[in-house]
């Protein structure tokens, strides 16, 4: 297993914490890069839910993603367990020889694909989506795996 792919609904909450929640998602150093989302205020798009390429503690991270509603157009989230390690990359090979634990990429709203080096936290998410009555929930292996990188644009 590589990963799981599912769909989650194209509107505004609190979608990344619900994700997330499967597993203690707070012990890690959260790399932000590309993404298109935004606070409500007052049912329109506001501020930026991450206005610009950044590491966020666990803490801080959870508090960007848990304190109001935001709209994921387009999402990079990238865990490592130290800051010292984080660093960019575009290829699953990479991802393996990196520090990097956990790959989170939200496109068009709505398809969330995650790749993670621990098959616990994998079947924990995959359960998470299964009872949040996502769609078309499906694990990542090698055999189906039809992604060349990890870029979203």
């Amino acid at each position: 297993m590589r990963g799981l792919s599912f769909e989650i609904p194209n509107r505004y909450g609190q979608y990344l914490l619900d994700i997330l929640n499967a597993f203690d998602f707070k012990n890690y150093f959260w790399k932000t890069g590309g993404e298109e989302a935004y606070y409500i205020e007052n049912d329109k798009l506001g501020a930026p839910l991450f206005p610009t390429p950044y590491v966020y503690t666990g803490d801080s991270f959870y508090k960007r993603i848990s304190t109001r509603d935001y709209y994921v157009l387009f999402a990079d989230l990238k865990a490592f367990p130290d800051p010292l390690h984080v660093r960019d990359f575009t290829t699953y090979e990479d991802f393996l020889n990196s520090q990097c634990e956990f790959v989170l990429l939200l496109v068009d709203c709505s398809y969330v694909t995650i790749y993670a080096k621990d098959p616990q936290v994998l079947t924990l998410l995959y359960e998470q989506a299964i009872a949040s009555k996502y769609e078309n929930v499906a694990y990542i292996t090698d055999d189906n795996d039809s992604r060349t990188t990890f870029e979203i644009f």
